[in-house]
């Protein structure tokens, strides 16, 4: 079965607009089953396949000979100097709709679209499935489940045993990537270096502790943590900040683009341990990222999403931007809602004031509702309640 991406019409509507559109993101999120089911009729071409790779790199005008009325590229960071021959031949054409790029590697493939496409192509990031998107398939699965299968199309909708194909994603796609990327002399190292980085999802990013930590140099932790967002296993969530008379945390933190592959490389390997793990709440509260950063994406539009965080101690997990404004999100993994859960609040109120437009909270329990002036919901419900804030305080 095919899952429907909400990202779809968004796709279907800048192909009209821009000669080329491409899409980014992590191996396996589903970018060639969207092409490929938004544009049946556009031929499909795979830059992986070695016989046609040489083909593009050795005669690249004669390649795009082949494709004049367009075409779906797979994997164009294979490929990249194939853009500055999509560059002239767009310019040739001189109308929209001509190609669909994707790409699962931003390292080096942004400065080369930049360079050769700037202005001819829209860009899409299209991450793993989004709660929203999973419940084509049926009823969510509780949060214990979800936390250590994540996200990755493929497991749901084969019903893949999470920890065997997270286990394969990791060695068949990320070290295969890393080789690509960089020169890693000791994969024993880079792979003690993405568990670490798996234990500190959720928390300030100290290179300095993780290099020494995985016994590698600053130097190296930064490079290597480059690659792992250039293919879109973690990113640096901002930290807010203004000019306000407050101390401010201004060291970005960590988080997984999918959680179940943070579980996976914390040695979860079934969902009953996710109850009891000392790390579940830094795994709920990578999961609520990721479900906001999924849900600016799958309009099209960027990342708007920072914490708040005093050197004092008051703080509040994500700061969204909206209207002119903030909404402030607080996620807590447990299921019984108890009134530690809104302390952040009438802090960030205090310090913020009428820039904060609203409050939620989002929690491991199934209800929702509202509570004097914060919303409560589970992180399934999370992209309806988001959608909801836009639509009032846009």
């Amino acid at each position: 079965m095919r899952i429907p991406r909400l990202i779809a019409p968004v796709l279907k509507d800048l192909f009209r607009k821009y000669p080329v559109v491409t899409i980014n993101g992590p191996r396996q999120s589903g970018k060639t089953t969207l092409a490929r089911s938004v544009f049946p009729d556009l031929p499909y071409v795979n830059l992986e396949a070695p016989d046609i790779r040489t083909y593009a790199q050795e005669d690249p005008r004669g390649f795009l000979g082949g494709y004049s009325k367009g075409a779906i590229l797979d994997e164009i960071q294979r490929v990249p100097d194939l853009l500055s021959y999509i560059q002239p031949l767009v310019d040739e054409k001189s109308r929209n709709g001509l190609f669909v790029l994707t790409g699962s590697q931003h390292f080096g493939l942004s400065e080369a679209i930049g360079q050769s496409l700037a202005g001819r192509t829209a860009l899409l990031r299209l991450l793993p499935l989004s709660l929203g998107e999973l419940r084509a398939l049926g009823p969510l699965p509780e949060t214990d489940r979800l936390l250590q299968a994540g996200l990755y199309p493929r497991i749901h909708d084969h019903g893949l045993d999470p920890a065997q194909a997270l286990g394969d994603y990791l060695e068949t796609y990320v070290e295969r990537d890393v080789r690509q990327l960089m020169e890693v002399r000791n994969l024993t190292e880079f792979q003690r270096f993405v568990r670490l980085c798996a234990g500190r999802t959720g928390q300030l990013l100290n290179l300095q502790s993780l290099g020494n930590d995985a016994g590698v140099s600053h130097t190296t932790a930064r490079s290597w943590l480059g690659v792992l967002e250039a293919s879109f296993i973690v990113f640096r969530l901002p930290p807010f900040f203004a000019n306000l008379s407050k101390r401010l945390i201004k060291t970005p933190k960590l988080y997984f683009h999918d959680v179940g592959l943070a579980a996976y490389l914390m040695g979860i390997e079934s969902w009953t341990q996710v109850r009891t793990h000392p790390l579940k709440g830094a795994l709920f509260e990578t999961l609520v990222a990721s479900e906001v950063v999924k849900h600016r994406y799958n309009q099209g539009k960027r990342s708007n999403l920072s914490f708040y965080r005093e050197r004092a101690g008051a703080e509040i997990d994500f700061l969204y931007e909206v209207g002119g404004g903030f909404v402030a999100l607080e996620a807590k993994a447990g299921e019984t809602l108890n009134q530690g859960f809104f302390g952040g609040f009438p802090k960030l109120r205090k310090t913020l004031g009428d820039r904060v437009l609203a409050e939620v909270l989002i929690y491991g329990g199934s209800m929702s509702g509202e509570t004097e002036s914060v919303r409560f919901t589970p992180v399934g419900g999370l992209a309806d309640t988001l959608a909801d804030l836009d639509r009032e305080l846009s």
